[in-house]
């Protein structure tokens, strides 16, 4: 079932810049692309070793009340130049109604330039469950118990 996603391009925005869209029919994501303001779409964003930069969509979206919108890394970037998420995954919730950005970090070893148009991130649709939070006296045993990191073992 696809879920309608409601956009608007900002004022400024570049109108040939291509909306989100799945490159294909079994992808789970949607390419979000740099739609970079007047003033930086010639030469681009230059994102140093180390750096971080938020990267402007042109884009609001209305994501409807059950779902949220996921933000996550193009593998291609991150092979290639080191260029991640800064926040790991980012999360629009179906309440906010700002501007779309893309926070992009360059762990790799030379500079990259984000390009007005590229492909910076995909956008996940997922539902969401409402959750209630109640203090309890005890939590229930489990086989794991409060083991954390590396206990379930190592290969």
């Amino acid at each position: 079932m696809a879920v309608l996603i409601e956009i608007l391009r900002e004022d400024w925005a570049d109108p040939s810049v291509p909306l989100p869209e799945h490159a294909t029919a079994g992808a789970a994501g949607a390419d979000l692309r740099a739609n970079l303001l007047p003033g930086d779409r010639a030469l681009g964003l230059l994102l140093k070793p180390g750096g971080r930069v938020l990267v402007p969509t042109g884009l609001r979206v209305a994501v409807p009340a059950g779902y949220e919108m996921q933000i996550r890394a193009r593998s291609g970037l991150a092979v290639q130049h080191g260029v991640a998420l800064a926040n790991g995954v980012g999360t629009i919730d179906s309440d906010y109604r700002g501007p779309l950005g893309v926070i992009l970090v360059n762990l790799g070893s030379t500079a990259f330039r984000v390009r007005h148009g590229a492909r910076i991130a995909q956008a996940v649709i997922a539902a969401v469950a409402a959750a209630r939070f109640a203090p309890v006296e005890a939590l229930d045993a489990t086989a794991r118990g409060a083991g954390g990191f590396g206990s379930t073992g190592r290969d």
